[in-house]
């Protein structure tokens, strides 16, 4: 009897929690003059959603979600690939009801962004300002981290792959 209650609370505590890993799209090509802003990678920073990849290759991710730009695509791959989680594009300007969709999701999700959106969404999901501004047009390793477990919202500022300057 005691094993069936521990097993129904370990199932109904996982059941209730969701992890949203936020991050910016890896590093970008340089534009050239004829090039439209949609630019891919850049060559050696392909890296960078490697590391993205093998770190949450084992986090259950249920969903993944990026803008549609090359860069956003193209970071977001390796672990689509990796999982068979395909990627769903959503639109900045529709990012209220994108909140409230990730939120009703009750599973794991990765969002791919921009520099200044990523804080905007991390900040929606957590109902409060946990990230105070964008981030710097150079600054690619920032993962942020928003937990839902029962009623609390947890959220953690980290870094993954090669540090950005």
């Amino acid at each position: 009897m005691k094993f069936v209650l521990s097993f129904l609370l370990f199932i109904s505590a996982a059941a209730a929690s969701q992890t949203v890993y936020i991050v910016r799209h890896a590093e970008k090509a340089a534009q050239a003059p004829n090039m439209s802003s949609d630019v891919p990678l850049s060559e050696a920073r392909v890296k960078r959603a490697e590391a993205l990849k093998n770190l949450l290759l084992n986090k259950k991710i249920a969903y993944i979600f990026s803008t549609d730009k090359i860069r956003t695509k193209s970071t977001a791959k390796p672990l689509s690939d990796a999982i068979g989680v395909p990627v769903d594009l959503y639109n900045n300007d529709t990012l209220l009801k994108f909140i409230e969709r990730v939120k009703a999701l009750k599973k794991n999700v990765l969002i791919i962004g921009h520099s200044n959106t990523i804080d905007d969404i991390a900040n929606a999901l957590c109902g409060e300002k946990k990230v105070p501004n964008d981030f710097a047009d150079t600054d690619y390793d920032n993962l942020l981290v928003v937990k839902f477990k029962k009623k609390k919202i947890l959220f953690e500022h980290k870094t993954y792959g090669a540090e950005t300057q």
